[in-house]
């Protein structure tokens, strides 16, 4: 049995991996959520709801209680929610953690779309970059995920890129990129340090569609 912690359950990629992760007998899900109306209501049999803040502590500790697994789908002050997490992480021996980025932390998007990627979100990237900093700095058996502007496609199509590699193209459905998540929940050795792209092949352009 493989008791997996969601951080930001109720966002629009996490609600994917939810659904998934509920056709596992094998998995106990523990969805954190800040907002229950966020909720889709059609929860499956294997995730317990806590409603709570990931900032804080005291919560935090508790829930990852006898968990195997931390996955993050955060916003707003990641740089501060990744500390948390990192240090009820290590009180709790928990090693495993699959973290949701953001594409263009590190200036690795080419082109005009880097340029335009730069303009229009650039402002917001720094909690991103300290974030991702701060837990390849950790002890973790991490995989950082950094994702493409996101759709809303119903399918599973994508690729990866690698840490030091360009970013290859614009933009990736949710359900891809939860897709991926699963995945790594149900094999946790594979992308074990690895801090990866995640994009739909075949969307180069100068924005995304």
């Amino acid at each position: 049995m493989s008791k997996v912690l969601i951080l930001g359950a109720s966002g629009q990629i996490a609600r994917w991996a939810v659904q998934m992760l509920g056709e596992q007998k094998d998995v106990e899900q523990t969805l954190l959520v800040r907002d229950p109306r966020k909720l889709s209501g059609h929860e499956p049999a294997n995730a317990k709801v806590v409603i709570g803040d990931v900032m804080d502590r005291k919560l935090l500790a508790q829930i990852m209680e006898g968990q195997d697994l931390v996955y993050a789908n955060l916003a707003g002050e990641v740089d501060v929610q990744t500390e948390r997490i990192l240090a009820a992480m290590q009180s709790k021996g928990i090693k495993r953690l699959i973290f949701v980025n953001s594409l263009g932390i590190y200036d690795e998007v080419p082109g005009k779309f880097g340029e335009w990627n730069r303009r229009e979100i650039g402002q917001y990237l720094p909690p991103y970059r300290k974030s991702a900093d701060l837990i390849e700095a950790s002890d973790t058996d991490y995989t950082i995920l950094r994702a493409a502007w996101l759709q809303d496609e119903d399918e599973v199509d994508y690729e990866t890129t690698a840490r030091n590699e360009p970013f290859k193209g614009t933009e990736v459905s949710r359900k891809s990129v939860a897709a991926l998540t699963v995945d790594l929940v149900l094999h946790p050795e594979r992308l074990v340090r690895a801090n990866v792209g995640v994009s739909k092949p075949n969307t180069e352009g100068d924005k995304p569609a």
